[in-house]
């Protein structure tokens, strides 16, 4: 029996306006990620011909927008709430599109590690997001901002194909001349397609408020979790410092057909990774799949490390880590968003962001530093010890609450304000 709080079906379904700004958001944020992520399968493999190259500048040079990003979001997203979204967004794009030219036209290492600085100094994440809640109702954020971290999975799985079929044609530096023209298209998306609200306010579920870090900070459980998600894109960047090396220097695989190994391996394992979740969510065995998954990874980089010299061990490992990588980028966010109190939950997001391009940061370091003294094996070595440390700190963690349970505890209830948005 319906209750005049219970929401109706139209509340649930994103109208026209909502649904426009959801996938021309998305789109921004592909267009973006993408040019970031097709350096990774291409880079380590090119690095060698540019001036002062040194295996550690090399891991720098990948990572080196983690630490801008993870410095900037949360100050740009902040100053969204002063002059604008779209702003906001524009600029960093200018800027994003500024470090791509920087990189492209460098021939030492070090214009490349300042042009992917400046690339991550235009860290448009949280206004995305903040304008992505200016136009949608409570009853559908959840819903549209689902379509900004689908995003970013198709563009990771893009770019692992493309990256290595646009090395062939046009070389890395013709790469990041096309991340700096798609940064100029999602200007223009930004401009043209994606609404304009009608009015902009903190929302205290996708935007951080500073006096609510200390209380994030201290919160162990929300800390694993932020521990998780930056051990999982050190672990995933400092695979792509060694993982081409390894494909076309120990498997003898050429550059341009790598993408034969990462399609085939993505898609199976996106496919395995999606009824796991919905099975451990239906028995209530998140906590049990969320440690599997980590145990899964740490096998797979063990044997990487030991036994990847042959190009079917690699295919059935490299399928076990994206597994359990799959299912780790699937369910830590749900998790942050289901443990962060209910006026913290856009603090707890934008650290969680921060500790993601942090560990993406420290993964291409320490990668670049571990293939410069022990070379392909030693980077596999050291991300099996992190994934054994990572298994070791979320061993502590709570059984968390259903998805349902969640929801009807923290979800607001719609107001007249809420579902006024215009079509």
């Amino acid at each position: 029996m319906k209750t005049s709080e219970t929401p109706n079906r139209k509340d649930l379904v994103l109208s026209p306006v909502e649904r426009r700004a959801a996938l021309s958001l998305g789109l921004i944020f592909g267009l973006r990620m993408i040019g970031l992520f097709m350096i990774l399968p291409v880079f380590s493999l090119y690095a060698h011909q540019l001036a002062g190259y040194t295996p550690t500048l090399m891991g720098l040079a990948i990572g080196a927008y983690g630490l801008t990003q993870a410095a900037f979001q949360i100050p740009f997203g902040l100053l969204s709430d002063r002059i604008g979204r779209k702003r906001v967004i524009i600029g960093g794009l200018l800027i994003f599109a500024a470090g791509s030219v920087i990189a492209a036209i460098s021939d030492s290492i070090y214009g490349v590690i300042a042009g992917r600085a400046l690339q991550g100094t235009g860290a448009i994440a949280a206004a995305i997001m903040a304008l992505l809640a200016d136009v949608t109702r409570h009853t559908v954020r959840t819903r549209a901002m689902a379509v900004l971290g689908g995003s970013v999975g198709i563009s990771f799985t893009l770019a692992l194909v493309l990256g290595p079929l646009f090395n062939g044609w046009i070389g890395v530096p013709g790469i990041f001349w096309m991340t700096g023209a798609l940064a100029l298209l999602a200007i223009l998306v930004t401009r043209f397609i994606v609404p304009n609200p009608q009015e902009s306010h903190f929302h205290e579920d996708t935007e951080p408020v500073p006096a609510q870090f200390r209380r994030v900070l201290a919160d162990p459980q929300l800390l694993r979790l932020d521990f998780g998600i930056f051990t999982l894109h050190l672990l995933i960047t400092a695979n792509f410092v060694a993982l081409p090396l390894l494909l076309q220097d120990t498997l003898q695989l050429p550059s341009p057909h790598h993408w034969w190994l990462y399609l085939p391996v993505l898609l199976i394992s996106v496919v395995t990774m999606l009824p796991i979740i919905f099975f451990a969510e239906r028995r209530g065995l998140v906590k049990p799949v969320f440690l599997g998954a980590i145990g899964l990874m740490g096998l797979a980089e063990t044997g990487l490390a030991l036994f990847g010299q042959g190009m079917l061990e690699v295919v059935m490992l490299l399928y076990l880590f994206f597994v359990g990588f799959n299912l780790m980028e699937a369910t830590l966010p749900s998790l942050v968003s289901r443990m962060a109190p209910p006026h913290s939950k856009g603090t707890a997001m934008g650290v969680y962001s921060s500790s993601q391009f942090l560990g993406a940061f420290v993964g291409g370091a320490v990668g670049g530093w571990l293939l410069g003294h022990y070379q392909v094996a030693g980077v596999f070595s050291g991300c099996a010890v992190m994934t054994l440390l990572w298994l070791t700190i979320a061993s502590g963690m709570t059984t968390p609450a259903t998805a349902k349970s969640s929801r009807q505890q923290r979800e607001p209830r719609p107001s007249p304000i809420d579902s006024g948005v215009s079509e």
